[in-house]
């Protein structure tokens, strides 16, 4: 069943609405209906576009962060053994070591011949060259990281 009629509400014949203009009638004094201008679906590309860019984006960021991630953890420990290296006196083969056992633990592909170790009088420089790939289907974006660190005494 149909809903009562209300009876605050008047209705109002064509002839009531010929005097009104309104971009989405067709003729003057035609009958009450709206008439909506027609949609193109250009709002259903923009969000595919959209949605394609931000699923791009989001792939990038999963195949480029980790070896981010990774070599920001590198410069933390590099910095960690430059510390110690210094209180304890180390050589440079015994840092040399230690900078190969946290590259291997941080997953960062580095050679000894890629490392630079500077040391005396309890200043310890550490810079490292090394690059990673990541593959991103269509693309390989070669990441080239440099981390240096340096502990300079205080004295």
């Amino acid at each position: 069943m149909g809903r009562p009629p209300n009876p605050n509400l008047t209705i109002k014949g064509p002839s009531d609405f010929a005097s009104v203009p309104s971009p989405f009638r067709t003729k003057p004094g035609a009958e009450c209906r709206v008439v909506r201008p027609e949609e193109r679906g250009a709002g259903h590309i923009k969000a595919i576009i959209f949605t394609l860019i931000l699923a791009s984006l989001i792939y990038v960021a999963f195949k480029v962060g980790p070896p981010m991630i990774n070599e920001y953890q590198f410069q933390d420990g590099l910095q960690d053994i430059a510390r110690f290296a210094s209180v304890n006196r180390d050589s440079n083969d015994k840092i040399r070591d230690a900078i190969l056992k946290e590259a291997k633990k941080d997953d960062v592909p580095i050679q000894a011949e890629d490392l630079k170790i500077e040391g005396g009088g309890g200043n310890i420089r550490i810079s490292a060259d090394y690059s990673v790939t990541a593959d991103l289907g269509v693309y390989q974006w070669k990441l080239n990281f440099h981390p240096a660190v340096k502990n300079d005494s205080l004295f």
